[in-house]
């Protein structure tokens, strides 16, 4: 028998078919929302302004006088009571320049100055300070004898004799009498609540105050603030 052989397919001629070519696997591409893609290139553009305007500003420095160490009201400044220091620039400061050192050193404090704080002209006295045509008085002060915690450096006073005690009247027979005062510094209170109080006077009060205060004699009333 013999056999039979299948005829071979003729090859295709002619353009490819649409159901011929194979779909597309790749994600279909992702349209830029262009509005939101400038909103936040602006964002970020306004912060790096206002980093670069920071920076700026933190480099505006200034040098500026600062306390090196606890300094009493009425002391006369030394060099070695001042440092410099440099600080970012801002109106709300008016610490004292370093530049000005020299006419500083020499000028007595009108309170109380602190390590590491700033120096203004509002902590200095006119002119040379209290004491340079003042007599200083150092008057110890019971409890009850003085305004308590309301005492500061430039705060006036009136030194009023007082009787001495378990007496009605002064050791003169006369009325209290008062002297008028300017507060220099104030210390601390001890246990039994005793403060000593320095005050300056004119140079016709000084031995007489001096003389009431070891007596016991002084009690302080502090004059209105202006």
């Amino acid at each position: 028998m013999g056999t039979t052989t299948s005829p071979m397919p003729a090859p295709r001629t002619g353009t490819l078919r649409e159901a011929d070519v194979p779909a597309s696997t790749g994600a279909p591409k992702k349209r830029v929302k262009w509005p939101l893609f400038g909103l936040c290139l602006l964002v970020a553009i306004a912060g790096a302004l206002g980093a670069a305007s920071l920076v700026s500003q933190a480099g505006d420095r200034v040098q500026v006088l600062a306390v090196a160490r606890d300094v009493p009201a009425g002391h006369r400044l030394e060099a070695g009571d001042l440092v410099t220091a440099s600080i970012a620039k801002d109106p709300a400061l008016t610490p004292v320049r370093a530049s000005q050192r020299k006419s500083i050193v020499g000028q007595r404090t009108a309170v109380d100055l602190r390590r590491g704080s700033l120096l203004t002209r509002s902590q200095l006295t006119a002119g040379g300070g209290v004491g340079d045509d003042k007599q200083l008085v150092g008057v110890e002060l019971k409890r009850g004898q003085a305004p308590r915690d309301a005492l500061a450096p430039g705060d006036r006073v009136l030194a009023v004799t007082i009787p001495a005690d378990g007496e009605k009247t002064t050791a003169d027979g006369q009325e209290p009498t008062s002297i008028n005062a300017t507060v220099v510094s104030v210390g601390p209170a001890d246990a039994a609540g005793t403060v000593t109080v320095n005050l300056a006077v004119a140079t016709t009060d000084g031995t007489t105050l001096a003389a009431q205060a070891a007596a016991k004699q002084i009690a302080l009333v502090r004059e209105p603030r202006s």
